[in-house]
């Protein structure tokens, strides 16, 4: 059946949201394989689609271009409610996620900030193949690991220029330590209020950003003590900006843009 559908990026980070709102969710694995393909379909890292909720504004699913789900993206989170607040013309919402309740506002700039909940650092949370220090995993590099709703590897390197991301990437993403595999993150810390991030995502590759990765990445450079509580993450595509006081929830800030809004064929 044909989809309605809206192509979004946020700093290069491309989702398409399909708005099913009043109907049952029309998307499966294999639809969402087809979509993503960049050759074939749409092409997107993630798929959000939007159900009807009785306690949020929506509720939203996710799906990665490679047919999986996920419990959360903060890139397509910040699109969904961009799409929503300016339907609306109100300047918040609350959207429903396998994570949760995420209180989205519309900042000042036009940027929107998302409530990403509180990280999880318990093993079994992650999840871990066995319990561990997530703080500093048994990996060569020693990286450091959490969730935020969708699980999280972390790299601290000197130098970003001489890591070969397209080779530690999908190995350490597949490591038999990460039973639902794991995002890979690459950070080289400018200083306590800025860091460069290369990203490794599970499902996708090799990605320009991810709201998601962006918090995992900062978190766990604040938990080593590298950071401050408020910090620019530099991606590929462009930056944003996340806040985590060490004991609650992790705030990420940045743009969101329309790309495009298209129909899928019959065939899909």
């Amino acid at each position: 059946m044909p989809l309605n559908f809206q192509k979004m990026h946020a700093n290069g980070d491309d989702f398409v949201i399909v708005d099913s709102r009043h109907s049952d969710c029309p998307v499966t694995s294999a639809m969402a394989r087809r979509m993503g393909d960049r050759h074939r379909g749409v092409g997107f890292n993630q798929l959000a689609v939007l159900l009807d909720c009785d306690d949020a504004d929506a509720r939203v699913m996710f799906w990665n271009a490679d047919g999986s789900t996920l419990d959360v993206c903060g890139s397509a989170t910040r699109g969904a409610a961009d799409m929503l607040m300016r339907e609306s013309n109100v300047m918040s919402i609350t959207l429903r996620t396998h994570r949760g309740l995420l209180t989205c506002e519309r900042t000042s700039t036009g940027e929107i900030s998302v409530d990403m909940g509180q990280p999880l650092f318990n093993w079994r949370d992650i999840p871990l193949a066995r319990e561990l220090d997530t703080a500093v995993l048994p990996l060569a590099g020693s990286p450091a690991a959490c969730s935020m709703g969708n699980p999280h590897c972390t790299y601290f390197v000197d130098d970003l220029a001489v890591v070969d991301i397209a080779t530690i990437g999908p190995a350490i993403e597949s490591n038999p330590l990460f039973p639902l595999k794991t995002n890979v993150h690459f950070v080289q810390v400018i200083n306590r209020k800025h860091i460069r991030l290369r990203i490794w995502e599970r499902g996708a590759g090799i990605a320009l950003g991810s709201g998601s990765c962006s918090c995992g990445a900062a978190v766990n450079g604040i938990r080593r003590g590298l950071l401050d509580s408020c910090v620019e993450v530099e991606c590929d595509g462009g930056s944003v900006m996340v806040r985590w006081d060490g004991v609650g929830a992790v705030f990420l800030i940045g743009p969101v843009e329309v790309s495009f809004s298209g129909m899928t064929a019959d065939s899909y």
